[in-house]
């Protein structure tokens, strides 16, 4: 069982730095194989997630190299497969797969994708989106069966903007006839990097960050590189725990424009911080003020920062009130908060957080990733020893956390047995 043990209430003095983005690369390395060329990607977060798609892509023929950041790829021997249930259930992401076999090959063949259980997260839009595009898409045995003569480009309206089928969409269109316009598109800086990655690879997109996305079909792409974008959401964990822990603490490697919904919500609660360039400094803050968070698309409060964002608000006095708009069992990490010694009475997608709670070290679980981030900063702050299991989840989005804390003050053993 892989778990963590965490001894509370270290100060943390010293420099972390950013890897880089989860959910940029999950995106990338599918991508990659919608040309037979090269790809270089930079930047490359050595976490499990990236490790399972190498094993995807490897099983359609990729070659696939990753070193010291840096992955290189090799299509020349692609071939394309029908990819069972042993890679896709594995991770939400497979599903990008799906756009890059569909959009080269007209065929694909997938199991229904896995991911952390925080919520239905239907994957409509993007089926639908897929038909427009001229698919035809059938159920058998778990997995989706795409085909069509052609991609053929079209208007694809969005009733919610969702960052998958944005992504989805762009990978499906950039090899198809015509053009290609999504309305009401994602406008995560993730997609930017995802369309850059493409357009350097030939593909003829622009709009990508905004919310209109227009893509010209091109016959062919070419090698491509690109480097990884700061991992906003590692980087909003490690800046919540400086606020409640640093001491002469600095994250390194951020995109200030990135944080601002965080970084808001910090200053409202009485958190002081210095931007330097691609640094943040920040300290130890006292008599923090209770605020109301509500989760929302980009640029609006990322959902991914919501759990631990409420663990934070245990600490801060008076009454706040946290809400998740995304996904409808964000909070399956609040009974573990409360065992703990917080105060949160909640229902449905909302909570109520009355603070400061004094957190003592309890055995706990990760129900999902940033469940497991929101645990971890629980235990950071505790009194006393806390041991959080599952945390199978929380190797997938950070990179070597454990090192990464231990190295400014953290006292986290990591347990494999």
């Amino acid at each position: 069982m892989k778990r963590l043990i965490i001894k509370g209430g270290n100060l943390l003095n010293g420099t972390v730095k950013i890897s880089g983005a989860k959910n940029s690369i999950v995106a990338l390395l599918p991508a990659s194989m919608l040309t037979r060329g090269k790809c270089v990607i930079h930047n490359v977060p050595d976490i499990s997630d990236v490790h399972i798609l190498i094993d995807t892509m490897r099983f359609l023929g990729s070659k696939v190299e990753f070193n010291n950041g840096t992955i290189t790829i090799d299509n020349s021997n692609i071939v394309n497969k029908k990819i069972d249930a042993e890679y896709a259930t594995k991770l939400r992401a497979s599903y990008y797969f799906m756009g890059s076999l569909l959009g080269k090959y007209h065929h694909a063949e997938i199991a229904y994708p896995g991911g952390c259980i925080i919520g239905s997260r239907p994957i409509d839009i993007h089926l639908s989106s897929f038909r427009k595009l001229g698919a035809n898409i059938q159920e058998k045995d778990g997995h989706y069966i795409m085909d069509t003569d052609e991609i053929v480009g079209n208007e694809i309206f969005f009733d919610f903007p969702s960052v998958g089928a944005t992504i989805n969409v762009m990978l499906t269109a950039v090899l198809g006839k015509g053009t290609t316009k999504i309305i009401n598109a994602a406008r995560e800086p993730e997609i930017k990097n995802v369309a850059d990655f493409l357009i350097s690879m030939g593909a003829n997109i622009e709009g990508a960050g905004s919310g209109i996305i227009t893509i010209n079909g091109v016959s062919e792409l070419h090698d491509g590189e690109i480097t990884v974008i700061p991992d906003r959401i590692e980087a909003g964990t490690y800046i919540i725990l400086g606020a409640l822990l640093g001491e002469d603490f600095t994250v390194e490697g951020i995109v200030e424009e990135h944080l601002y919904a965080l970084l808001l919500k910090l200053k409202d609660a009485g958190v002081t911080y210095k931007i330097d360039g691609n640094k943040i400094h920040i300290n130890k803050c006292d008599n923090l003020k209770g605020v109301n968070v509500k989760t929302g698309v980009y640029p609006g409060f990322p959902t991914d920062l919501g759990q631990p964002m409420s663990t934070f608000l245990t600490q801060c006095f008076g009454q706040s009130v946290f809400e998740e708009t995304i996904y409808e069992n964000r909070l399956r990490h609040i009974p573990h908060l409360n065992h703990m010694g917080a105060n949160i009475n909640s229902l449905s997608s909302k909570a109520v957080i009355i603070g400061p709670s004094e957190l003592v070290g309890k055995k706990v679980k990760a129900t999902d990733l940033r469940a497991g981030a929101a645990m971890l900063v629980a235990g950071m702050i505790a009194s006393g020893t806390t041991t959080i299991e599952n945390i199978e989840h929380i190797l997938r989005g950070y990179e070597n956390i454990v090192d990464k804390l231990n190295n400014v003050g953290a006292d986290i053993t990591y347990i494999d047995d």
